[in-house]
């Protein structure tokens, strides 16, 4: 997996298909940037020319040497035994092409499916054991779209949608629906899930389980903005990677809280600059290992609606995975809660800076070796690691 080969993208889809036709394999970490070591048989070999995957067979010796530098060196290995189930939290009619995760599945050819709130709100997340939120905005208020988009018929649909779903349920508004699908999923985090999310999702999620109060019970039927002044005392305990936010209850901002660094629709807007992987112990943290294996250790960083996250925001026992450095903004977050794991990165496609409603969708066959994508696909890979014991 380091600059030998020819497709990181789909090596991740080929290292999955290995395990979900009952083979296992190893993650040997941080040796040749993260490589993948699986059974050498015809079929497997057959598979990885369709994909374009390059693959290097290794003698008995040569595995042994490997085994030797991986002993002596920061590098470990990781038994990989079951794939995981995917699913990703979207709208029924949603493009996928706006999605860097489900974009990055669907070109790795790793199967997943959608849910949305009637799932996440019945058992069927138990059905799961990866779930990837992306720009949903957990607070209700529609990612302030109405600010630019009031009278867009995308918008006026995703309106309906909600507030129909929301009173099929019996909620009161979307505020109340969204605050307790995000509920649920921290009960599903706690329960031993595996929660990755990007963009919009990871700032709005907290501020929904923080208990923001915000209460947007207002029709955008008529183009009028919701009220924002309605606000309570914020319970940061009850939200996982989060802090002591301030909220921006101005209507007029595209913006939720202070937790973002870049501001991105402010008038503060921070410009775009570069973040840098953190680099960990193989063998004594391998999770967070595991989450930055990649070719490159400094990215070109990507906008979203959420792009980073402020240090002083992150509470303790959080683990920072990367960060623009010397300038107290995380891109790239990892946590434990209960038995289960949250991952957060900021930004909206690691491959369009700059993304914009309505722009077309990246080819990730011109980016065959993202790093940003790699990101993506080591925490789809991630809960198929087999847990072991700390050295001491």
């Amino acid at each position: 997996m380091d600059r030998e080969q020819q497709n990181h993208l789909k090596a991740y889809g080929y290292a999955f298909q290995i395990l979900n036709e009952g083979q296992s394999g190893e993650w040997l970490l941080n040796y040749r940037s993260g490589s993948f070591l699986v059974s050498d048989t015809p079929d497997n070999r057959r598979k990885a020319a369709l994909l374009g995957v390059t693959v290097e067979p290794l003698t008995a010796g040569a595995l042994a040497r490997v085994r030797s530098d991986i002993e002596s060196q920061n590098m470990e290995s990781v038994p990989l035994e079951k794939a995981p189930r995917i699913a990703v939290y979207t709208p029924p009619n949603s493009s996928p092409w706006d999605d860097a995760v489900t974009m990055a599945l669907a070109y790795a050819e790793i199967p997943y499916e959608q849910i949305w709130d009637r799932e996440v709100l019945s058992d069927a997340l138990d059905n799961y054991d990866w779930l990837h939120l992306h720009h949903e905005d957990f607070t209700g208020q529609y990612s302030k779209f109405y600010l630019t988009y009031a009278s867009s018929p995308w918008l006026q649909e995703e309106v309906t949608r909600n507030e129909t779903v929301a009173r099929e349920l019996g909620f009161a508004h979307v505020p109340a629906l969204k605050r307790a699908v995000a509920q649920r999923l921290r009960e599903y985090v706690e329960g031993g899930g595996f929660l990755f999310a990007m963009c919009t999702a990871t700032e709005t999620l907290e501020l929904a389980l923080a208990g923001s109060g915000i209460d947007i019970a207002a029709s955008f039927a008529d183009g009028s903005p919701p009220d924002l002044a309605a606000t309570q005392k914020m319970n940061w305990p009850a939200a996982m990677a989060f802090q002591d936010a301030v909220l921006v209850t101005d209507p007029t901002l595209s913006a939720f809280s202070d937790i973002d660094g870049h501001q991105v629709n402010t008038p503060w807007r921070v410009d775009l600059g570069s973040y840098a992987l953190f680099e960990f112990s193989a063998k004594f943290d391998p999770v967070p290992t595991m989450l930055t294996q990649n070719h490159q250790r400094v990215l070109p960083d990507f906008y979203g609606l959420t792009t980073t996250f402020r240090s002083e925001r992150i509470r303790q026992g959080v683990t920072i995975l990367a960060e623009e450095e010397g300038r107290g903004r995380v891109k790239y977050l990892h946590g434990s809660l209960g038995d289960g794991t949250f991952t957060y990165l900021g930004g909206h496609d690691p491959e369009d800076p700059r993304h914009l409603i309505g722009d077309a969708p990246t080819d990730l066959d011109l980016h065959r070796h993202s790093p940003g994508y790699r990101l993506i696909l080591n925490n789809v890979l991630f809960p198929a690691a087999k847990k072991k014991k700390l050295k001491t």
